[in-house]
């Protein structure tokens, strides 16, 4: 058996969302754990048509400390893969030490760091809009397609969000860009991939590189790939398999770098 991986899902989806690469990473012999955010268990249809009590009042300390007890309940340090929100909650990890090896997936960046792509600054600004305070983000068929899966044709995004998309709270994503989302980006860290989509309306390929290039440390691996015609839905529209290729690649190549290390200590 090979280490553990813990999947950490983004604003919009669940655990659901990971269903294909846990059944892929299974089958490569890891131990895959997929929780769920506070108030994001069950069936995301379910989850849309009766939105938990409180949804919009969830905040992002929340979400990380129950993804921190996760993380350190499996023994050893996991690696963590995470999409979107989910890939700014593992960059958190990875600086506070809790993780083997980080994959960030069409991340949301730490530090207030943002685009001027207007697609990053549309969706910012509905989602994080003050005037609605607390009520959650009533994710809809329209805008699943139009910003989150717009590389899908109308109805393999209708299909899509039918199984995967939820709704979720603003407040979430205004903690992301503030203290809560603070990163020390001078500091050493384990090997840590990006991956980003050409096409990402949410967060542009752009942001994971200035993403990437804000870690300091020369000693430090980080490293980012860009997938072309990939939408924020890149773990799950066609040619999610590519993707997940390529990091069960890189993590090999990482597994067997610290392998050898350990082995001439």
């Amino acid at each position: 058996m090979k280490n553990t991986i813990v999947f950490i899902h983004g604003m919009f989806q669940n655990p659901k969302s990971w269903e294909k690469w846990i059944n892929y990473f299974s089958e490569k012999g890891y131990n895959c754990v997929a929780p769920a955010w506070p108030m994001h268990e069950g069936e995301p249809a379910e989850l849309r048509q009766s939105p938990p009590d409180g949804l919009g009042d969830l905040r992002l300390e929340e979400i990380i400390y129950e993804m921190q007890q996760i993380v350190k309940d499996q023994g050893q340090p996991p690696i963590v893969i995470g999409h979107s929100v989910g890939g700014l909650i593992t960059q958190l990890l990875v600086s506070n030490g809790l993780v083997q090896t980080g994959v960030a997936i069409s991340s949301v960046a730490p530090n207030m760091m943002l685009s001027f792509d207007w697609g990053f600054m549309k969706n910012s600004a509905l989602i994080t809009n003050p005037f609605k305070g607390n009520d959650p983000f009533y994710m809809d068929e329209e805008s699943f397609h139009g910003s989150f899966a717009n590389t899908l044709s109308e109805e393999e995004a209708k299909v899509a969000y039918q199984q995967y998309a939820t709704h979720d709270s603003r407040n979430v994503l205004r903690d992301c860009l503030g203290s809560d989302g603070h990163i020390d980006l001078d500091m050493p860290h384990v090997p840590l991939l990006f991956v980003g989509g050409e096409k990402d309306q949410i967060i542009p390929a752009s942001l994971n590189e200035k993403n990437v290039n804000a870690y300091k440390d020369e000693v430090s691996i980080t490293a980012f790939k860009e997938f072309a015609n990939r939408s924020h839905f890149i773990c799950g529209e066609p040619g999610w398999e590519e993707v997940a290729g390529y990091i069960y690649e890189w993590l090999q190549r990482h597994e067997q770098h610290q392998y050898d290390t350990a082995a001439h200590v």
